[in-house]
């Protein structure tokens, strides 16, 4: 058992110092801990308000464990909030890793464990505060349990409570697309396989009992606490408006054809290429039931996302698992060959250049990356340059492509480990955290009562740190009231562009930003 979670404790392991020590960043996570402020002010927890205003974009789930931090132990803790998206990465691998241990050999899996828990956008989505991964969980494990059903393996009176409870959750963690995914990816797979007449096994009047009554229950508890308008807004609003002509990341069908790239580097070549080339040589009938219900969730998922209006590069996570281990399923079919060593070589390369790239990327960006000139960053460049060395040497020497992917991926997160203990010392690039708390001790120092604002991306939500909301304001207007009593917040580069009534005033530099004390 030891060994066989060996993978998860060292990523785990590798993970700490960015868990513990990296800022809320401003445009998601931050926002999440201030709308989970609000309803523990106002007392709601099935409707939310952002700065007073409606927030129905997402269901409660992710923003009841928000709030549970908050209660358990008084503040927020970075730790506590990622570890439900890394330990949902960690069921999705766990559960995929099971799936195929019938069509696969140990060490494949062992190797397709670290490929998926180091693709760019699912280790990404595995530390950041967001609730996609969740909601990739609960649909990752209902699709493992109509598979089983389909197939005639475990309780079948358990399995049919399992698979609407695993719906449910999916839904209420993100939204409609945890019902979409399982929903046309079965029924496409019962019409591919000629066994649609069995749909009601899974798709009859217990699923779909369960579903209504959690909605039932869902929407009636909106309903009380914040009225028809919200319970409106959730459901057509944040749903079919989004879905037919999106309001919000409105992009092209041809969107994911594009991410996909960057979204499952540095893998792109090696899963895409070992799916769309494993696919063809199964065309005429050679596929396993595994492999076909794969693809078609791959395949379907990717076509129904991009059918909808509203698109990010985050939403297409839920295919990202099956993408993954058709390719895994599909590997042993190929022996090694230039093709197969070029996917990973390149990748490795890249890696190989990471130390001298970032010494330049430093040097001829010193305006904008020279905080992150940290000692320990160009360590973690170096492991990532010897990681790429050793990968190259052994898909190119020595034709061993599953260990080549296994050196880049350990080489990653050591890579992560070492850097990671230098973030409280570029935190003040990435969020507000050391910001808010230098305003907040000048205030206490000078005795201001206001903070203002000025210039500065996404500043709603510092009310978090600061304990009451910001004004957005204008030099002009500060300058030609003559107030005072201010905490003015603004870019270090647009000190100059003030006027004549912030000259001489204390200034105090914290990364890119001032804070300067209007007394």
């Amino acid at each position: 058992m030891i060994k066989k979670n060996q993978t998860y404790l060292l990523v785990l392991l590798a993970l700490i110092p960015v868990l513990v020590f990296r800022d809320y960043t401003p445009s998601n996570e931050l926002r999440y801990l201030s709308i989970a402020d609000e309803a523990l002010r106002n007392g709601t927890f099935v409707s939310f308000t952002y700065q007073g205003l409606p927030y129905a974009d997402k269901p409660p789930l992710y923003l009841w464990i928000v709030m549970l931090c908050k209660w358990l132990f008084g503040q927020y803790h970075m730790w506590f909030l990622s570890l439900f998206s890394l330990l949902p990465a960690f069921v999705i691998v766990r559960v995929m890793d099971g799936w195929v241990a019938a069509e696969a050999s140990a060490e494949n899996r062992r190797t397709w464990r670290w490929l998926l828990l180091t693709c760019a956008l699912f280790l990404g989505l595995g530390i950041v505060l967001r609730m996609d991964m969740l909601m990739c969980m609960f649909i990752t494990l209902a699709l493992r349990t109509f598979y089983k059903m389909w197939k005639g393996e475990g309780p079948a009176r358990r399995l049919s409570v399992l698979f609407p409870v695993y719906v449910f959750l999916a839904v209420f963690s993100k939204g409609p697309v945890g019902i979409l995914v399982p929903l046309l990816c079965t029924i496409v797979f019962l019409v591919l396989t000629k066994t649609w007449r069995t749909m009601g096994r899974y798709w009859g009047w217990k699923t779909w009992g369960i579903l209504v009554a959690g909605c039932a229950l869902w929407f009636g508890a909106v309903y009380a606490e914040g009225g028809y308008a919200y319970l409106d807004n959730l459901l057509f609003h944040q749903t079919i408006d989004r879905a037919v002509n999106s309001f919000h990341h409105e992009e092209p069908f041809y969107y994911y054809f594009i991410s996909i790239w960057y979204s499952l580097a540095p893998w792109s070549f090696l899963l895409l290429g070992l799916v769309a080339f494993g696919a063809w040589r199964c065309r005429k009938g050679g596929h396993t039931d595994l492999q076909k219900f794969f693809l078609t969730v791959a395949v379907t998922t990717f076509v129904m996302l991009s059918l909808i209006s509203s698109k990010i590069a985050v939403y297409l996570l839920p295919a990202f698992p099956f993408i993954a281990y058709a390719a895994l399923l599909y590997f042993p079919r190929f022996g090694w060959n230039r093709w197969l060593a070029l996917s990973v070589a390149l990748p490795a390369g890249v890696f190989l250049l990471a130390l001298p790239g970032f010494v330049a990327a430093v040097r001829l960006m010193d305006a904008k990356l020279g905080a992150f000139g940290q000692p320990l960053f160009y360590a973690a460049a170096a492991v990532l340059s010897v990681s790429g060395a050793g990968a190259l040497w052994l898909v190119c020497r020595q034709r061993q492509v599953g260990r080549a992917v296994r050196t880049m991926a350990c080489g990653l997160f050591c890579a992560v480990f070492v850097g990671g203990w230098s973030l409280p010392r570029v935190n003040a690039e990435i969020g507000y955290g050391e910001l808010c708390r230098e305003a907040v001790e000048a205030a206490h120092e000078y005795g201001l009562t206001d903070f203002c604002v000025w210039r500065i991306r996404r500043p709603e939500a510092m009310d978090v740190y600061l304990g009451q909301q910001v004004e957005m304001v204008q030099p002009d207007e500060l300058a030609q009231s003559r107030r005072s009593g201010v905490a003015f917040l603004c870019p270090a580069d647009r000190v100059d562009e003030l006027p004549a009534y912030f000259q001489g005033r204390e200034t105090r530099r914290v990364g890119k930003h001032v804070v300067m004390v209007i007394d």
